[in-house]
């Protein structure tokens, strides 16, 4: 049952929103930075080893019951760009509303009152995972797969890029995906924020910036 949460859980097709975001490829197919499987391969290992393992540790201490609140500051802090931080709310409180309708608990009802302006959707994530009676190295492992599933996502469209291509660029990360899952779930289970990663991706944030700021995109982030 756990192993269904997950797929659940990791599946685009969850109403999380997360569709409608490219995760920064928008800005990186602009500025020539993929133009194809290759650069999308090398952009999303980028963003794995980055972002992502930042996100996976992220959700990985939620899920083992670290403090929402000290999390999302952490969170906050390893944000420099202000458009990816109302980004990451914003999917939060998305992944909140549907977490509370497929795994309703009271500890989601009382966080989704507590926190009306959006928890860091990785935070959500591992809250979402703790509901579904899923492991902290579950909810690392969909962190760590979302960050390069949806810009690989992304690029089918923005690119018209062959979905297999795209597919097999996802197939030949995937050690790499469990590896930052697993080095995230190790780093969450030293119990101090200050433990987490905080890998930067400055051109994700200078991205990001940019991207906020044109006045006609094809995804919302």
């Amino acid at each position: 049952m756990a192993a269904a949460a997950l797929l659940l859980l990791a599946d685009g097709r969850f109403p999380a929103g997360a569709h409608a975001h490219s995760g920064g490829a928008e800005a990186a197919v602009r500025a020539g930075r993929i133009t194809g499987p290759a650069s999308l391969e090398e952009f999303c290992r980028g963003r794995l080893h980055t972002a992502g393992l930042v996100a996976a540790a992220l959700a990985a201490a939620a899920c083992a019951g670290r403090d929402p609140a000290e999390l999302d500051a952490a969170a906050d802090a390893r944000t420099p760009s202000p458009a990816l931080r109302a980004t990451a709310r914003k999917l939060g409180r998305q992944l909140m509303r549907a977490a509370r309708a497929t795994w309703p608990t009271p500890e989601l009802d009382a966080l989704a009152s507590a926190f009306r302006g959006g928890l860091h959707q990785p935070v959500v994530l591992g809250l979402a995972a703790r509901a579904a009676g899923l492991t902290p190295d579950d909810a690392a492992r969909a962190a760590a797969y979302d960050a390069v599933s949806g810009p690989a996502g992304a690029t089918v469209r923005l690119l018209s890029l062959d979905p297999f291509d795209a597919t097999a660029v996802l197939a030949r990360l995937a050690g790499e995906v469990d590896a930052v899952a697993r080095r995230a779930t190790e780093a969450a289970a030293l119990g101090d924020a200050d433990a987490l990663p905080s890998a930067s991706a400055p051109l994700l944030d200078i991205g990001a910036e940019a991207h906020a700021a044109w006045p006609v995109r094809l995804f919302a982030s």
